[in-house]
This record gives C-alpha cells, structure tokens and sequence, in this order.
C-alpha cells in the first residue's frame, strides 16, 4: 500500500471543499467527531447518564417580549 504524502492531502482537501462546500464543512466535521467520540465511549463503556428534567437549563423570556405582554395587558 502506497503512502499518502502532503500532496495527496491537499489533493483531498481540495477536492472536499468543491464537493461540500465551505460552509458544510465544518458541520461534517463536527458532526463527524461528535459520532467518533460516542463511538469510543460505548467502546470504552464510559458514557455520561443523560441529564434529568431538573439539569436542564430553562429557557429565559427575552426582555422584549416580557415588555410586549405587559403593553398589551395594559391597553
């Protein structure tokens, strides 16, 4: 099997940045370390529990729509 040198990833790289584009390259990638990362954690068995309903961050009212409510509740 031949070695691949510089040339032969730039080539590659190259060649990825016409086929996907640059804006789908980085979602490729982090979606591909993401699927590796859960691949050698089921691998290892070392797996985090997933987080319970009162771990989860809560979703803050933005200002402008609290304002909003309080004109139309006025009016």
């Amino acid at each position: 099997m031949p070695n691949i040198g510089p040339w032969e990833i730039i080539l590659l790289l190259l060649l990825a940045l016409l086929l996907f584009g640059a804006k789908r390259l980085p979602e490729i990638g982090r979606s591909l370390g993401t699927g590796m990362r859960e691949f050698k954690d089921s691998v290892s068995g070392n797996s985090k529990p997933d987080p319970t309903p009162q771990e989860l961050p809560t979703a803050a009212v933005p200002t402008e729509t609290a304002q909003q409510s309080r004109e139309e509740t006025t009016v």
